[in-house]
This record gives C-alpha cells, structure tokens and sequence, in this order.
C-alpha cells in the first residue's frame, strides 16, 4: 500500500508554520489566561454559540488561529467520550515509540482470527486471518479508514498504557485510552470504561496537542511531521472538511459511536494553520449518514472558524463524492439516474425524481453486478468510479417519428378480474385458522426479510417463557454490542436493564435492532445450553432450527434482527407460517396491538430514566387490524405483516418489497380488500378465483 507517509520520506519536508515561541510543554498550562475577547474574537462567538446552544447534545469546542493566538472556547476542559478520536493520542505515542526504537514501521504483524474486532474499517470484513502486514500499514489504516482491528493490532506493539502515560506526562488529564476496541476485557479503567467508553478527552487537550505538532514540539519536527502526515490520510469528509474550499488540507481524526461525535484536527488555510476540536455527546440523533446533527455541527463549525479567520473570503460547501443509499435525494440522485440509465443495458428507464427509492436501487444492484462490483445497494467511490462523468442532463429532444410512436404504443387493456395492482414484489394470505392459502403472488420466492425477522426472534423468547415463566422477568443489562447496534432502535443504552416483557415491547414496537441483539445475547444460552459459539451464536442457530421445525423450507438467519446479511432470506409463504404460530402467544397479540408504551429503565450506575416507543404499523389506526411487524431495508423494501379481522374470521397477510413505507400499507389494504371480498363471493357461491399470480 502507498501511503504520503512513505512519499513523504523520500521527498524533502514542506518547511512547518510556527507558532509564537515558548509554548508550554504541557496541556494544562495551554489554557489561555482569562482575558476579554478581542473585536474579532467576539464576531466569531456571535457567530458559533447560536449554533452550540441550538444543537441537541453537549457540546465542547475549542479553536486557535495558531499564528496569532485567537481562541474560541467553550466547555473545553470538560472530559467527553472520544470514540475513535482516541486513535490519535494513540498514533503519537507510537511516534513517540519509533523514536526511542521500541518499535519500527518495518515490524511485520500477522492478523489473526481473535484480532478481528467489528465496526469500522477493512480488515475484518475483507481479509482473512494469517495476513502479514507492518506496523505502517496497520497506522495507515487506523487513521485513514478508523480500522478498529488495526487499532488494536497497533495497541499491542506499544502496549495500551503507554497512551496514558504519555498523556499524563504532557498533563493532558482529560485524555485517556481506556480499552482496546470492542474488548472491554482489557480494560485499563471499568469506571472510565463505563462512563466514556474507548476513551476520554477535551478540546483544550486536543489543541494543545495540536499546537504543539504543528510548531514541531512533539519528539522533534520529524515526528511530528510523521504524526500530522497520517492524519491528514482520514478519508473521512463529513466533519470538518465538509464545508471547506475544495483542496484545503485538513490533517485530523473522527470518531463515532452511540450518541457521541466527535473531530479535532488542524485547517491550514490561507490564513495560517488552524486547531480545532468539537466534541459531542448525549446527542438526539444518533444516525449514522452524513446528514447527522452533530456532523454537520462539526461542519459549520470549521466553515465559521475557516472564514473568519482568512477574513472575507467564504469557504463554499464543497461538492465531495458523497455515499448515496436508500433514502437519499437530491440534485446528485437525479444525476446517479439519469447515469443509470445510460450506462445500465438494458436501461432501466428510472424516473429521474431525485429520491433514491428501491427502483433506483434495484438498478444500482443491477449496475453493480455488470461492472463487477460487490451488489451493495450503496453509492461509493469505488461506483462513482465505474459509472464515469455524470449524465447531468436529460437526452435530446426525441424526433417527430419517436413522439409519434410512443404516442400510438399502448398497452391491453386491464383486466377487472384478479387482485388490484401494487408495488410489492411478492405477497401471500391465509386463513388464519387452518392456514390454507387464500391468495398469493411470488409467495415462495426468496426475499430480504428486514425486520419482520423479529418475530421470530420474539417467538423464540416466547416460546421459552411458556416452559420457564419467571424468564419474562428475567432482567437484560445492555451489552456495548447491543448498544452499538446500527439501525431502529430502542433507545435502551449500554449498562441500562429491563425485565425481558418489557424490552418485548422495545423490539417490536420501534423495531429495536439492539433489542434484537440484547435478547439473543441473553436468552441463547438458555434456550440451547449445548452448541457451538456465543450466546448471540446459539440464539441464531436456533432461530434456525425453528424455521425448520415450522416447515419454512425457504427461510435462513443470520442475525435476530433483519439487517441484511448473506443467506438471511425468507419467502412470503414462510412468514404466513411463522405469523399464525407466533400470534398463538398471547402477550404477543398484545404487544403487536399496542400503539405506544412507556417504561423506565434503571442503570447500573443508578439514574432512571423514561424510554417511549411507538409502534412503527400505522395500520393499527385502521379497525380490524391487530398487528403484526414492519421492516424495512435497502435489499428488502417495505415489508409488512399483518393479521386482519373481518366477519369473525382472522387473515394474515404478508407484502415484502413494496417501493415505499406508504406504499406498503396501500398495497396491504388493497389486498385485504380483495381477499375478503372474494371470500365473501365465495362464502355466498360467486365462482370466482381465490388465489392469483402463481
């Protein structure tokens, strides 16, 4: 792998800015000593604490034009969690480590199975155990793509504590390296542990560290030089470069994880170099885009300290090649349409709408597999680079002939007969007695399944609780893992616990991913006390065995919540099965009929606080319908399972792949309607077809 470290080497160093001489030597002396802001200081706090105090979290920032000193402040002492920001304390004591020759950039390191953590980064889910790679490689990747295996790896060759220790002699108290990644195991610190997680910092900390890179005080220039080199490898673009002027250099670590966000690097502008730290926690939204509040604070953030310190120059959003998905907008989907359709053979004939929905999805799969790319679903660069320049505007005007043909082409007419027309790619009802089929279309081909996955997973704790009733008040504390969990949520946090008939409640109603992972978690041991792997292991094994026993043929888990995975696919004949047998539990019939619950979650460290969810199946607002699951994702669309009564009798319907969220429930409806009334028909002697579509 190249890396502008290694080019950096062999070419002679760009001479560094310099900062005032005589700077402290340790980061509690940084803090500037309390002092009126300047005029220009004042217009720059004018301009950012309307937007710190408007954000939903906390809030920690601190900025210092390094040539002439200004600084903005605010809560900058005050410790957050850093998530992968940590990774950058942790590359200078590596730094720190080559300079006194404990360690070389030459050191071979050879991953192994247990070194293999999740979340971010590549060598997890691309590359197998017995890989040889050297201490450079791994840096290069924790830093420019937040490799957390790679993190670890790097720990190991300078040991965890050597972090800590250099932080402690520089005085930066509020920095601190906790555990290696995912292992909590390891810990250095449970109480630091539980309170931050992978670690803790300030944006005073952060800086002065900074600062004192850039003025070539770490070590000495070369290292410093090395260490602000691999920083400005982050490949990440939604923090502070986001906003800058298209080729500003910005050297600087992200992280993310739970509620926190968090960036700090320097923005050499025009102006002169810039240190920068934001940090954020216990925000609202915890999404996972690019469009995240904290995210884009961070953002407007580094554009007001960018422009206000160059002077009148404005830093223009940058156009960057943006990750589009499933839900994503705007002018740059029109262009990803209008390019579908003119590299796709045969074309798709997208509408050119600017929303991504599961049309223009389907195509970018369809794309993906002709130019041989992994079918993600998911706009990367490795896609931008295949489909080339951007059809950014539609095609010329058809000529007369064309206008005329079209005008002529019809199609037959439709048939009164049969179901009514809609969008989902498969369907199927049944009796919900005896379980005959009623009507169906596509009902045995496989489908992604989301999150109507979790019925299964709630049957199995069920089903459990039918033989071992006291297991409903069994209480579940909330894993890392859980906690971690991308997707829906419960909104349940790590070292948070509940009776398991209450975060029954927490995974089908919002549709709790982390429910989902919690339960498995705590429930697989139980329900299989003899098998292979973990808890979360043997829950899936046996949300497996289940499907068999159920007679679906079609059907395969991976994981307890539906996020797509590899083989985790099921039919919508097999989820007609599932659904009659899991309504046989009573408290599921109630929880799926249950539009809003409130609870209170307790802690381990003692608070309490009130969690609400609300059912995502908005055809509980419809009489004569009693649940039961919503799920939604890229591969799979709009799924909904449903079980309706009408004349005393109970149906149960199911629709995967229906092109949007409304679009799921109209489709639902419609067939509802046609099922029943045909019945009815039949029920009275009209001779007309039950089942249609196959």
């Amino acid at each position: 792998m190249k890396s502008p470290l290694l080019r950096s080497i062999l070419v002679p160093a760009l001479a560094l800015l310099l900062v005032s001489a005589g700077l402290p030597s340790v980061c509690a002396a940084k803090e500037s000593k309390p002092s009126k802001p300047t005029a220009d200081i004042a217009k720059l706090e004018a301009q950012l604490k309307p937007l710190i105090k408007q954000h939903r979290g906390q809030v920690g920032v601190m900025i210092r034009h390094l040539p002439s000193g200004q600084t903005f402040k605010h809560r900058e002492t005050v410790a957050m969690p850093t998530a992968s920001l940590i990774k950058f304390p942790l590359l200078m004591a590596t730094a720190k480590a080559l300079e006194e020759g404990k360690v070389s950039l030459d050191d071979r390191i050879q991953l192994k199975k247990e070194d293999q953590v999740p979340g971010s980064g590549i060598l997890t889910e691309h590359f197998s155990p017995g890989l040889e790679l050297s201490l450079h490689d791994a840096i290069h990747l924790m830093m420019a793509y937040s490799d957390n295996t790679a993190t670890n790896l790097v720990i190991d060759q300078v040991g965890l504590n050597a972090t800590n220790e250099l932080m402690a002699e520089m005085g930066c108290d509020a920095t601190r390296l906790n555990a290696k990644v995912y292992r909590r195991d390891t810990s250095n610190n449970l109480e630091r542990s539980k309170k931050y997680g992978l670690g803790s910092t300030s944006g005073q900390d952060m800086v002065t560290l900074l600062e004192k890179l850039e003025a070539g005080e770490f070590v000495n220039s070369q290292r410093s030089k090395q260490v602000l080199d691999y920083m400005a490898d982050c490949l990440s673009t939604n923090g502070l470069p986001r906003y800058l002027p298209q080729g500003t250099r910005v050297a600087h670590k992200t992280g993310s994880v739970g509620d926190s966000r968090t960036d700090a690097g320097i923005i050499y502008s025009p102006a002169g170099p810039i240190a920068i730290a934001v940090l954020t926690t216990g925000n609202e939204d915890k999404s996972w885009d690019d469009d995240n509040e904290a995210k884009r604070l961070t953002a407007e953030i580094a554009k007001a300290a960018y422009s206000h310190f160059v002077g009148d120059t404005e830093a223009e959003p940058v156009q960057v090649a943006r990750t589009l998905k499933l839900g994503s907008a705007g002018p740059l989907v029109e262009g990803l349409q209008r390019t579908l359709n003119v590299r796709l053979k045969p074309s798709p004939g997208l509408s050119v709408d600017g929303d991504f929905g599961p049309n223009t999805e389907s195509a970018l799969l369809a794309f993906q597999k002709q130019a041989g790319l992994e079918p993600t679903g998911v706009v990367d660069r490795s896609v931008w680079a295949k489909l080339g320049p951007l059809v950014t505007a539609d095609d010329p005007a058809p000529s007369p002939r064309a206008v005329a043909r079209k005008n002529t082409q019809k199609r037959p007419p439709e048939s009164l007969e049969g179901p009514p027309v809609v969008t989902c790619k498969a369907w199927c009802f049944v009796d919900g007695e005896t379980g005959e089929m009623l009507a169906g279309n596509n009902e045995r081909r496989t489908r992604d399944p989301a999150s109507v996955t979790k019925i299964m997973t709630a049957h199995l704790v069920l089903t459990y609780a039918e033989e071992h009733p006291e297991a409903l008040d069994q209480v579940v504390t909330f894993s890392k893992r859980a906690d971690e969990t991308p997707g829906s949520t419960s909104a349940v946090r790590e070292g948070e616990k509940l009776p398991v008939k209450e975060l029954l409640y927490g995974l089908m109603l919002p549709s709790g991913n982390d429910a989902s992972v919690a339960l498995a978690e705590h429930f697989g041991e139980q329900i299989r006390p003899v098998g292979e792997g973990t808890s979360y292991d043997r829950f899936v094994a046996e949300m497996n065995a289940e499907a068999k026993r159920l007679g679906m043929e079609n059907t395969g888990y991976k994981n307890p919540h539906g996020l797509t995975a590899k083989g985790h696919v099921t039919t919508a004949w097999d989820m007609t099965l599932l659904a009659r047998e899991a309504m046989k539990h009573a408290l599921l019939r109630e929880i799926v009929s249950t539009r809003q619950h409130v609870y209170t979650v307790q802690s381990e460290a003692g608070y309490e606080r009130e969690v609400v969810w609300n059912n995502t199946n908005r055809l509980l607002g419809h009489e004569g319908y009693i649940g039961v699951k919503t799920g939604t994702t890229g591969a799979a669309g709009a799924c909904l399972i449903a079980c309706g009564v009408r004349d005393g009798r109970e149906t149960f319907g199911v629709v995967l792949g229906s092109s949007c969220s409304d679009a799921r429930y109209s489709d639902m409806r419609n067939l509802f309607r046609y099922v029943w009334s045909t019945q009815r028909e039949l029920s009275e002697g009209a001779p007309k077809a039950a089942a249609a579509g196959r």
